[in-house]
């Protein structure tokens, strides 16, 4: 373990990650951005899904100033966030055969959307099965996953398969498995996580390279403004006007 506070340890741990990510990943974080503009060229909406701690990058990039206005949040009850009680309830809820069949159902997915979903291990049965469908259906399937865990881990979907396997896309979080960056003697257990600052800067990027590839040809991207400063919400009023048909967090 290298010198330092843990605080500097976890900052050094965090910042070579992030590292890892933007030089290995650059390929397909562009990939996966211009897939999002040829969405949204197209007339197709945007969606994002994730489960237990993967669900904050996911809402981190919907109704978000800076950000584009037709991403939505795909919510699975009792699996986003820990507000359901008792919260192991959203993890056993992942393992469920055919719950991820049943959501897009009642979904407003249709083909020629573009869905990201997030799961640091990829192996339930909810991220892999909803890639499966929902790329049957015709939607174009993003993954954001640690591609490592498919080596040391085995998948918990009766295919036998992960979400990488399942994507038009992948981007590799490079986080390892347990999701914990630091050991100390004195502590019995790996420590802090850093997978949602890596994953969230992953969809931070990509948006970004969604909206210049987007400006490249010429169209506006559906950007929101922050409702803080001078202009912002009659900005975003025209945005939901304009794109209103393609935004569902409004209604």
């Amino acid at each position: 373990m290298s010198d330092g506070t843990p605080a500097e340890r976890f900052f050094d741990a965090a910042i070579g990650l992030l590292q890892r990510a933007r030089d290995e990943e650059g390929e397909s974080i562009e990939a996966a951005g211009a897939a999002l503009a040829d969405t949204v060229a197209a007339g197709g909406r945007l969606f994002a899904f994730g489960a237990g701690h993967s669900s904050l990058p996911a809402q981190d990039v919907v109704y978000r100033a800076g950000g584009l206005a037709l991403m939505n949040l795909l919510v699975v009850p009792g699996v986003v966030g820990v507000d359901v009680m008792p919260a192991t309830l959203g993890s056993a809820l992942e393992r469920v055969d055919g719950l991820a069949t049943t959501v897009l159902d009642c979904s407003p997915l249709r083909a020629g959307d573009a869905l990201v979903i997030i799961s640091l291990s990829g192996r339930n049965a909810l991220p892999v099965e909803m890639a499966a469908a929902a790329r049957a259906r015709g939607v174009k399937v993003i993954g954001v996953t640690s591609v490592a865990y498919a080596s040391e881990t085995s998948s918990r979907h009766s295919s036998g398969t992960f979400l990488k396997d399942q994507c038009d896309i992948v981007l590799d979080s490079k986080i390892a498995p347990g999701d914990a960056e630091l050991t100390l003697d004195t502590v019995p257990a790996p420590f802090a996580p850093a997978s949602t600052v890596v994953t969230s800067a992953l969809m931070q990027a990509v948006l970004a390279t969604a909206a210049t590839r987007l400006a490249e040809r010429g169209v506006e991207p559906p950007l929101l403004r922050s409702g803080n400063v001078d202009g912002g919400l009659a900005w975003n009023d025209r945005v939901f006007e304009e794109y209103g048909d393609r935004i569902f967090y409004r209604r």
